[in-house]
C-alpha cells in the first residue's frame, strides 16, 4: 500500500504537516503494517497564479503535473488542511486550481482522510468542512475527517503524536476506514 500524506500548507513549521505525518506512520504501523508513505511538501510544487491568461500563454506547470502524478500512485490519501481565514491557504488553493486544470478529478477517487488543526477550540473545522463538501466535485471519496484543537492541548510535541485518548482513537477508526471497501452505514 502506498500512502500519500501532506499538510495543505507552504509554512515550514505547519502543525498540519506534522499532524499528517504522525497520521501516515500509524497507518503503516498500526493499519497497514509495512504500507509506504510518501509525504509531500507543498513547497515543491510552488507555481504562478492560476489564470486562465497563464494557462493559454504558458500551459500548465510541471508542479502541477508532478502533484497529479503523486496522488496518482498513491492508494490512500492523508490530507490536513491549515486554515486561513476560515478556507484554505493560498498556496494549496493555488495547487488545487492548477491542478484541476489537468483533470477535475484531482483526487483521483483515491480513498482519504481529511483531518485540520489549529491552536484553537474547532481545530480548523471551517477549513475542514470546506473541503469535505467540495471533495465530490474533485474526485474525492473521504472516508472520515478529523479536527485537532487546541493544538497545543492536544498534541504531544516531544513524541510528535497525538495526546488526547479519544482523538487517537478517532484517528485509528478514520485510518482503518481508508482500507475498508464499504463505508459505515
Amino acid at each position: 500500500m502506498h500512502i500519500l500524506a501532506f499538510g495543505a500548507s507552504n509554512s515550514t513549521t505547519s502543525i498540519n504537516a506534522r499532524l499528517a505525518r504522525h497520521a501516515s506512520q500509524v497507518m503503516a504501523t498500526e493499519i497497514a503494517k509495512g504500507a509506504e508513505i510518501h509525504v509531500l511538501d507543498l513547497n515543491e510544487f510552488e507555481m504562478p497564479i492560476y489564470s486562465p491568461e497563464r494557462e493559454e500563454a504558458h500551459g500548465i506547470p510541471g508542479a502541477a503535473h508532478a502533484f497529479h502524478a503523486a496522488i496518482q500512485k498513491a492508494d490512500v490519501l492523508i490530507i490536513s488542511y491549515a486554515e486561513h481565514n476560515g478556507s484554505y491557504t493560498a498556496a494549496f488553493k493555488n495547487i488545487l486550481d492548477w491542478t484541476s486544470r489537468i483533470n477535475v478529478n484531482v483526487w483521483q477517487d483515491k480513498p482519504a482522510l481529511f483531518m485540520s488543526a489549529s491552536g484553537g477550540e474547532w481545530g480548523g473545522g471551517t477549513v475542514l468542512a470546506t473541503a469535505a463538501e467540495a471533495a465530490p466535485y474533485l474526485g474525492g471519496d473521504v472516508r472520515a475527517h478529523l479536527a485537532v484543537g487546541p493544538w497545543q492541548e492536544k498534541f504531544n510535541e516531544t513524541t510528535e503524536s497525538l495526546s488526547d485518548p479519544e482523538l487517537i482513537e478517532k484517528l485509528r477508526d478514520g485510518l482503518k476506514l481508508l482500507t475498508s471497501e464499504t463505508l459505515p452505514a
